[in-house]
């Protein structure tokens, strides 16, 4: 069946734009930032990798279970005019009160590209907006970030009639996965099952299920994970399930 001219012609153009917009845009100097107390401020560099001048608007979120009157923290600047091929400093300063003292809080820094008013009146604009994870670290922490992963707490358990991965954080930081998914093996030449993972807060526990119907003991079986350092490289934690 053939494709009718207009679907071509608007496929081609939506490829235009999507390729016009991967090589141009804003880019940050980092995958995430830790904003580690006893400091009072942190940065983050934003770069216009795009020849034309634009306007770069910064502001910080809260994570998905928070409200905007929550956020404690502030950007200088929040608006700023960016040339071609230029970068800025973006400031982060913290109202130093609000937050827990003896674990991490993690809220959403958002940096929005505006661009500048087009000549042609008919062409299409898209303000691009990046985020990365904003996490505030209380001074004083037991152990470190980098032990987060390592502490995880895993073992089965029954959910639905079914066998269930349950994972425990009893750190006081946030732990991130790479992907979506962690690996169960259970055992020496046998079987690999996968289930679902999220980033973990501090003193949280989360049961997710296990594509598959493993058979399995606790004592034989481990499970292997990427985590997300602080500097957004990646650590392969490998885990044995506890009974």
């Amino acid at each position: 069946m053939k494709t009718p001219l207009l679907t071509r012609l608007a496929l081609a153009s939506a490829m235009t734009l999507f390729a016009s917009m991967a090589s141009a845009g804003i880019t940050l100097d980092g995958t995430r930032v830790v904003f580690a107390a006893p400091a009072k401020e942190t940065s983050v560099v934003v770069r216009n990798q795009d020849s034309n001048d634009i306007m770069v608007q910064s502001w910080v979120e809260p994570d998905s279970s928070g409200s905007a009157t929550d956020v404690p923290f502030a950007i200088t600047p929040p608006l700023v005019r960016l040339g071609g091929n230029k970068q800025q400093v973006l400031r982060i300063l913290y109202q130093g009160q609000g937050l827990p003292t003896d674990k991490e809080s993690v809220f959403w820094l958002a940096v929005q590209e505006i661009p500048q008013k087009a000549k042609d009146q008919n062409s299409l604009q898209i303000a691009i907006r990046q985020r990365v994870k904003l996490f505030y670290r209380p001074a004083n922490l037991p152990d470190t970030a980098a032990n987060a992963a390592k502490s995880l707490q895993w073992k089965l358990v029954e959910q639905g009639g079914k066998t269930a991965l349950s994972v425990s954080n009893p750190s006081a930081y946030h732990v991130s996965f790479s992907g979506s998914t962690v690996e169960l093996r259970t055992g020496k030449g046998t079987s690999t099952y996968t289930a679902a993972a999220e980033m973990l807060a501090p003193g949280a526990t989360r049961v997710v299920a296990i594509k598959g119907s493993p058979s399995v003991s606790s004592g034989a079986a481990t499970v292997e994970f990427d985590s997300i350092n602080d500097y957004g490289g990646l650590d392969h934690i490998t885990s044995k399930l506890s009974n």
